[in-house]
This record gives structure tokens, C-alpha cells and sequence, in this order.
């Protein structure tokens, strides 16, 4: 949670002051009065900010900007000026200083600094983790996105079925991301340092079946469409999942054929051997929390790659986000957000809905994606938002919503 304020300041009074002014709007304010007494809590991971007094006896506020810079380059350092230190505050804003406040500080100025300080820090942590995540070991976590239970529950699942080495059978809406969740098991499994094969069912012939077996045998197969292959291949992959040993299969499919016979569908005993083990990945109109998470995924994905400045993503994009069905799932948000990166069209485009519950629908994953961005903050999600306390108390209230979930 990112909402601690390292305050510094020599004089005991104003410390105070700032300390009790901070907790009133929800912070968590660390007291130090002096550089000596602040360091121990400037590391590269501290999650919050800096508040300190520029003048100070000893090491003064320029020197802890210059070494919290030196620390972590993006750690928002907000410094307290006297009226005669404005043109030395203007010097250490050039200097990388996040802001200055001159002394005496209004109040509702300094949070609302403070506020817009803490929010860049946790993008920048938000960022490393992402990072972090791509290079750590857990694939479910870096390959498979959202914030949501349906979200976490699919990895979950696909963690513990990563580490059986049977055959796996994951089927979901179009755009889902099957073939993406049939990768990540295997790289959640003992042959990840082996071959990821991917072939496609439809027209799929025994020998050609055989072949791709074969060449795979230490690793694994993922099958696109299996329901789309002819009968005497579903005999023959059967035959070959009875077996002792071999490819790992992971057979992936859009299509609700369970029961159906060999034409147009899964032959009986194939079903049945699969449906042993099965992940079923969500469709976004299930889990539409998720939508605002992974489309920021995409957006930072598409400008990293096109060298561009990722585009801000305002409340009312994530509104028009959040009002379209989305029958593409994942693929249609990723091409959604590619355009929005180039410029070619805001991702706002399409029919709204205008019934009632499609609109609470809307507002209860806004405020929830709000609270996400805030770290389980009330106040600062409602100033967010732009609604009264009570309002905004009661929609909590109304849709069931605690802050403290997402802190």
C-alpha cells in the first residue's frame, strides 16, 4: 500500500503539525528530525514519499534530495520553503525535486501534492513489479492478467496443473487466451526447458498427429481446436494418451461439443480422458473489473515496443472500456489498446448500453479499478471520482464494496 510520508523537519511543533495534518487525510506519516534520523527509511522500494524542510541544521533538505536521487532516482522528494528559499526550491525542482510548498502550507494544498506525489510513486512501483514479475519464475503471474478472483483463481489452477504431467484440457470464448494459458503450463511444468509445440486440429491428420508426437516426445504439445479433428486422429491422440510415456498433450478448444459424436464434435472416450483435468478461462464479461487492468497491460506493451509515450488513460476511457461487450475478449482489448497507442482511434468507439444494470455494472468496476489506483484510500478514491463522501459511502455500500480489499 502506498501511503507513507517521510516527514523532516528540525522543528518539533511543525513536524507535528504536518504529521497530524497527513493522518487526517488517511497517510501515514514517518516523523523525522533530521537527515540522520530519515535515512534509514530512504531505500529504493519505500512505499510512499518525501516531505522535508529545506533548511535544516547539519544536512539540510538539498542534500537529502540530492541522496534520496541517488537512492532511487524516482522517489518523489516534496520540499517546505521559506519565503527567501523560493528561488533555491525552483533550483532543486530543475534539480529533480517532485515539488515545493512555500511555509506556512495551506493545508488542502499540500495533501492534494502529496496525493499526486504518493500516485507517481506507485506507478513507478507498479511498474518495477511488472518488471520484476517478467523476470521472475512464476508464469502464471507475469503471462496471465487481472486483479480479479476468476483472475486469480485461473492462476491458481494453472499453477498446480502445471506441475501434473497429464494431459490438460482448457477451453474458453474466442480471444480468451487459451493457447497463452496452454504456454504457461508448460513452462509451470518439469519440461519447461523442453519443447512448446503448437499445431492446429482442423484437417489434422494420424500421421501428421504421430509425427508432432515424436518430435516432441520430451516436451509438450498444444493442439488448437482438438474438437476440429477428423475421427481417426481423436482415436489415435486417445491411443497415444493411454500410453505410459511421450509428449505431453494439452488440448485447447472454443467449441461446446462435449457429447457430440465424431462429426462436428469430440468422440465420447476423448471427452471423457481430458475432462479429467480442465481449465476453463474466463470471457472478460465475466470478470469486467479485469478489463481496466489488462488494457493498461497492453497500452505500456504496444508503446514499449513502438518507442512511443504511453497515452494517459482517463476515467471516461476506462467508461467507454467498460460499456462495450467485448465478444473478442482479450484479443479485442489488445487490438483496442494497439490503436489507441498509434493514435488511430480512441478505444471508446462502439454502441454503449444504456440499461440500467450494464450502467451499475460500469460504475461498480470504476470505483473499484479507483480503489485499485488509491490502494484501498477512501478519501483519495472519492476526490478521484469526484463524489461527496456520502456518495460515495453509499455506493460502497450499495455495491458491496470495502476499501479495505485493496489495500
Amino acid at each position: 500500500m502506498i501511503d507513507s510520508v517521510l516527514v523532516i523537519d528540525d522543528e518539533p511543533l511543525v513536524r507535528e503539525a504536518l504529521g497530524q495534518t497527513l493522518e487526517l487525510a488517511e497517510f501515514k506519516p514517518l516523523l523525522a528530525g533530521s537527515f540522520i534520523v530519515a535515512k534509514d527509511h530512504i531505500t529504493p522500494d519505500f512505499a510512499g514519499v518525501i516531505l522535508s524542510d529545506i533548511r535544516m541544521p547539519g544536512r539540510d533538505g538539498l542534500f537529502l534530495l540530492e541522496y534520496a536521487r541517488s537512492v532511487d532516482p524516482d522517489l518523489p522528494v516534496i520540499l517546505l520553503t521559506g519565503e527567501g528559499d523560493i528561488p533555491m526550491a525552483v533550483g532543486a525542482i530543475n534539480k529533480g525535486a517532485f515539488d515545493f510548498l512555500e511555509k506556512p502550507c495551506d493545508n488542502d494544498l499540500m495533501v492534494e501534492t502529496v496525493r499526486r506525489a504518493l500516485r507517481a510513486r506507485a506507478l513507478v512501483l507498479e511498474n518495477r513489479q511488472l518488471k520484476s514479475d517478467l523476470t521472475r519464475g512464476d508464469a502464471a503471474a507475469r503471462m496471465i492478467f487481472g486483479s480479479s478472483d476468476k483472475a486469480e483463481a485461473l492462476r491458481n489452477r494453472v499453477r498446480r496443473l502445471g506441475g501434473i504431467d497429464d494431459a490438460v484440457l482448457i477451453d474458453g470464448a474466442p480471444g480468451t487466451g487459451i493457447a497463452k494459458v496452454a504456454e504457461v503450463i508448460h513452462l509451470l511444468s518439469p519440461r519447461a526447458s523442453q519443447p512448446f509445440a503448437r499445431v492446429a486440429g482442423t484437417g489434422l491428420s494420424p500421421a501428421r498427429l504421430g509425427e508432432q508426437l515424436s518430435k516432441n516426445a520430451e516436451g509438450t504439445l498444444f493442439i488448437d481446436e482438438f474438437a476440429a479433428m477428423p475421427g481417426e486422429t481423436q482415436f489415435a491422440l486417445l491411443e497415444h494418451l493411454d500410453g505410459a510415456a511421450g509428449a505431453r498433450v494439452l488440448a485447447g478448444t472454443t467449441l461446446a461439443r462435449a457429447d457430440q459424436g465424431t462429426e462436428g464434435g469430440v468422440i465420447p472416450d476423448l471427452h471423457y480422458r481430458l475432462d479429467a483435468l480442465r481449465i476453463r478461462v474466463p470471457a472478460l464479461r465475466e470478470r469486467t473489473e479485469d478489463i481496466p487492468v489488462i488494457f493498461r497491460h497492453y497500452v505500456r506493451q504496444v508503446a514499449e515496443q513502438s518507442n512511443l509515450v504511453p497515452p494517459e488513460i482517463t476515467p471516461e476511457i476506462i467508461a467507454g472500456l467498460l460499456a462495450q461487450d467485448w465478444p473478442g475478449n482479450s484479443r479485442a482489448l489488445m487490438n483496442a489498446a494497439t490503436r489507441f497507442v498509434l493514435g488511430v482511434e480512441a478505444p471508446l468507439a462502439g454502441e454503449t448500453v444504456g440499461l440500467a444494470e450494464k450502467l451499475a455494472q460500469v460504475e461498480r468496476t470504476l470505483i473499484i479499478d479507483a480503489l485499485a489506483q488509491n490502494r484501498g484510500h477512501a478519501s483519495a478514491t472519492a476526490q478521484q471520482l469526484r463524489l461527496p463522501r456520502k456518495t460515495f459511502y453509499d455506493k460502497l455500500a450499495k455495491y458491496g464494496i470495502k476499501p479495505e480489499d485493496y489495500r
